[in-house]
């Protein structure tokens, strides 16, 4: 059984596959934080924007096995005649609480090239072909490799030259748009300082808010 908070198409809005078109599969539920505001001040991860909580998002739902879930999912890609690989990215929460060798199975076999939007902590299944991790405070990784890390950035508690010599193809900087108490904040500045001093890092903006769109 998977539980899916939602699913929709769009551009990917931030890290190294900013712009390409994208089904989005958001799971429900995580294991750094409930999701539920009376339990953030606790958490192991304090400073979440999303809504994972549930299935009842856009395209949301319980699918009862990986064929239902692949089909559910590749009918969200338009049918452009082949000339186009389809994508879909694997967000939560956190998707390798769900994420398994024989939804990635049945995926591949409707052709979809199959992302990953992590907070390291869980092991990821094989087959996943652009894996990106987004640490989150203290909180050990488990995956110390892949294509990209995305780093919210300032973390006290997980600096960048934590993560510097880990092997990834690809590390950015994303400036946090919010405190753990959910007030804005101004990180930018910041964020474009520590990446034109330590040039491994590139800066990640989150295109989509700041386009409008989901």
């Amino acid at each position: 059984m998977y539980q899916v908070k939602e699913a929709f198409y769009t551009l990917q809005g931030e890290g190294g596959q900013t712009g390409r078109p994208s089904v989005f599969c958001r799971f429900s539920g995580c294991n750094l934080w409930s999701g539920r505001e009376r339990d953030r001040a606790t958490a192991a991860c304090r400073f979440c924007d999303t809504d994972f909580v549930g299935t009842d998002g856009q395209n949301g739902g319980r699918f009862t096995d990986a064929e239902a879930l692949a089909g559910h999912l590749a009918a969200l890609w338009p049918d452009v005649g082949g000339r186009s690989r389809p994508y879909v990215v694997f967000t939560g929460g956190e998707p390798l609480l769900q994420l398994d060798a024989p939804l990635i199975d049945a995926l591949h076999a409707r052709h979809f090239e199959v992302a990953v939007e992590t907070n390291g902590t869980l092991p990821a299944p094989a087959g996943v072909d652009w894996l990106c991790v987004s640490p989150k405070g203290e909180n050990s990784l488990i995956v110390t490799e892949g294509d990209e890390l995305k780093l919210v950035y300032p973390q006290p508690d997980a600096p960048p030259e934590r993560f510097a010599d880990l092997g990834f193809r690809l590390f950015f900087l994303q400036p946090m748009d919010r405190t753990p108490l959910g007030q804005a904040t101004t990180t930018v500045d910041d964020t474009l300082a520590y990446c034109l001093d330590n040039p491994q890092w590139r800066l990640s903006l989150q295109t989509h808010k700041i386009m409008g769109i989901d």
